[in-house]
Parts: structure tokens; C-alpha cells; sequence
């Protein structure tokens, strides 16, 4: 029997296609379903990793908040891009990837009832946490539009109540690739003067981007900064998945209380992944190796948007991933998907529980596969929905 915790906590759906694509094992099937990526990690990081391998201090449970050399690395990371000066030691605790570091903080933060505004659609991953949390999401509706995603400012800000523990914002988002612009951050800042809420923010993907607009980390903005708590990983700009690494920056009064989720939850992090982070974080190339990414990236979504020109595709502005509203074409994203696989040899993920908008869209990954295999693209759409 399910607890009650669960009963409105469906699955992601990205493990039953993924799961189906794997036990297939034909190789001609595109892999659009998961959120991996062929591009390696920096290669300091693979050589970290090994040399952790024979390091006795790589193989312990201490620190348990994480290795300290990790903690100035991610801290002097968020500082960057806030533009502030984190302490290490007080203000940033290590997690076992960005995931654990955003439920370790909403059970810091979220009494059971308190509601947390998302935007939507979202992450199913990010609503079942919210929900596990004891929360309840409250939506703020994204609209698709030629040139992407976009919400207006003040409709964001409406979102937030005299329920709102937290603010729980991710840019670009998964999996739509919205942004967040200066004035959403403005806006917010001033639905929450004299709110106790704080402001989460997932930043796993905040380097991910493929516009020209400004980048505006939310701790920037006046009014924001002291309810500010980021959390970041190591799995999607460092490409470093099976290292298991997140980070979480923020001030030193909620800093305390997500370490003791932390002590009560996962305990540690990955011991041989920690300098690995560390040096990938730190190294001179740092934002050069993330951009020689993001831009094989882009071209791979540009490839996408060309094939499927003409269907109901929504631009991202970031991440790893696209939508198709399959609504517009007389199919259920389940049907689609089924057809897609079974006929056109590619592995998509629809959307249930992705927000309330979720279950009209199907999630299209181009982080895993290169352009020479996306070319025929529209070839297999045709014949799966033709």
C-alpha cells in the first residue's frame, strides 16, 4: 500500500523509455530521452578521479559537509556569477548531486502545506520533491511562443501568497529552456519584500545558453541576495553525471539547517569525485571548456529545429533539451512517443506530471547524440506520424 507521501508522486517517465531503448540495444534507435551527454567531462576531472583511486582521504565520510578545497571551489564558482563573496566554511555545503541539494533545502525550508512556486511546465523530478517536502507546488504558467518561452514578470510575482515558503526558480529550465530575465528577478524581489520565503535557485544549467540576452544570477538583484540559496552540480555543464557532486551557497542562517538535512539524508558525497569537481571547477579553462560545449550543443538544437520545422516546436533558450506540443497534431505525447519508437526508431519522453501543462508535450534531448546522427531527423517523424 502506498504511503501518503506518494500518492501524488507519479514517476519521471524518462526511466521506462530509457529502460526500453537499453534492453532494444539496437543501435540505430537516436537516444532523445535521457538527459546524458556524449561530450567528455574535462579531462583534469577524469584524471582527479584517478588519482583519488589510491588517496586514503578520498575514501572517508569527512567532512561531512564536504572536502574543504570542494567548498571554496563552489563557493568562489557561485560568488562569480552572483558577483558576491560566499564563505566557504559557513555558506556552502556539499551534496551528492544538485538533486540532493534541492531536497535537502526544501525540507530546511517547507513545512508541510507551504506552497512553492515553479513554473510550469517543470521537471516531474523538481514537483515530486516539492511534494515529498510536504509542499504544495503553486504554478506559474510559461506560454509558447515563435521565440520561445516566455511568462510575464508581474504574472510570476502574482504567484507568490502568504502561503510561499520558497520560490524555487531554474535557469534555463528543464526541460523547456526558459530564461529568467532581469526583470523577473525584479519583480520577484518585490513580491517577496518582507516575505519570509526564500528564493531557491537551480542553477545546474546557468552557463547552458544559446541567446545573446544578459545573464542575471537573482543574488544580483537588490532585495534578493539574503534569500537567496543556489544550488548547483557538477552533472550537466562539467558533464561529470556518475560523479554525483552538487553544491548549495547561501547565507549562513539556512546554510546550517540544510546541513543538518543533509547529515540526516544522504550523509556525504561521492569521495573520489570531490577534487575532481574541485579541479574541474577551478581550472584556468574552466568557462572555456563549459562553451566549447554549449556551443556543440546549439548546433545540435538548431539541427532539431531545422528538421521539425513546421510541427509544434517551442524553441529552448538553454539546456539540453526541447518540447513538442503533440496536442497540436492530433496525438496524445504517450501515442506519439509509442509511434516514435516503434516506427521512427527514436527513444522521446512524454510529460505527465511535468506540471500541469506536461501532459501535452514530448521532451526531445540533444545533448546525447551528435548532428551526423540527427540529420535524418525528420525522415523517421514522417514515418512514425505520417
Amino acid at each position: 500500500m502506498t504511503v501518503s507521501r506518494l500518492q501524488h508522486i507519479p514517476g519521471i517517465g524518462v526511466d521506462h523509455v530509457g529502460d526500453r531503448a537499453d534492453r532494444s540495444n539496437d543501435p540505430e534507435i537516436l537516444r532523445l530521452e535521457n538527459l546524458d551527454t556524449d561530450i567528455r567531462p574535462p579531462a583534469v576531472a577524469r584524471e582527479r578521479t584517478k588519482a583519488a583511486v589510491d588517496e586514503d582521504e578520498a575514501n572517508s565520510y569527512l567532512p561531512f559537509q564536504g572536502g574543504v578545497s570542494l567548498r571554496r571551489a563552489a563557493a568562489a564558482h557561485v560568488g562569480r556569477q552572483a558577483g558576491r563573496t560566499y564563505d566557504p566554511v559557513r555558506e556552502c555545503v556539499i551534496t551528492a548531486g544538485g538533486l540532493n541539494g534541492i531536497l535537502n533545502t526544501l525540507l530546511a525550508i517547507v513545512e508541510p502545506g507551504d506552497e512553492v512556486v515553479m513554473v510550469d511546465p517543470i521537471y516531474a523530478g523538481l514537483v515530486n520533491r516539492v511534494r515529498l517536502a510536504g509542499g504544495v507546488p503553486r504554478f506559474a504558467p510559461l506560454t509558447p511562443t515563435a521565440r520561445g518561452w516566455e511568462i510575464d514578470p508581474q504574472e510570476l510575482a502574482a504567484a507568490v501568497t502568504t502561503r510561499t515558503a520558497a520560490v524555487l526558480m531554474m535557469s534555463p529550465a528543464m526541460p523547456t529552456g526558459s530564461v529568467l530575465s532581469r526583470p523577473h528577478w525584479e519583480a520577484l524581489a518585490q513580491a517577496l519584500d518582507g516575505h519570509p520565503a526564500w528564493l531557491i535557485y537551480d542553477a545546474a544549467m546557468e552557463r547552458i545558453r544559446f541567446d545573446d540576452a544578459e545573464r542575471v544570477h537573482p543574488a544580483q538583484v537588490p532585495g534578493l541576495a539574503e534569500r537567496t540559496i543556489t544550488v548547483g552540480a557538477a552533472s550537466k555543464e562539467l558533464r561529470m553525471i556518475g560523479w554525483r557532486v552538487g553544491w548549495v551557497v547561501g547565507p549562513e542562517r539556512i546554510l546550517s539547517d540544510i546541513n543538518l538535512v543533509g547529515l540526516s539524508n544522504v550523509v556525504c558525497q561521492v569521495g573520489l569525485a570531490q577534487e575532481a569537481v574541485a579541479a574541474a571547477l577551478s581550472a584556468p579553462d574552466a568557462d572555456d571548456d563549459v562553451q566549447r560545449a554549449v556551443d556543440t550543443w546549439r548546433r545540435r538544437r538548431d539541427v532539431i529545429l531545422a528538421q521539425l520545422a513546421g510541427l509544434p516546436v517551442v524553441s529552448p533558450d538553454g539546456g539540453w533539451s526541447l518540447l513538442i506540443d503533440t496536442t497540436q497534431i492530433g496525438l496524445s505525447p504517450a501515442d506519439a512517443s509509442e509511434l516514435l519508437f516503434t516506427r521512427g526508431k527514436v527513444a522521446a519522453t512524454p510529460m505527465p506530471g511535468w506540471g500541469p501543462s506536461g501532459d501535452d508535450y514530448l521532451r526531445l534531448v540533444f545533448a546525447n547524440e551528435p548532428v551526423e546522427r540527427l540529420r535524418d531527423l525528420r525522415a523517421r517523424f514522417d514515418a512514425a506520424w505520417g
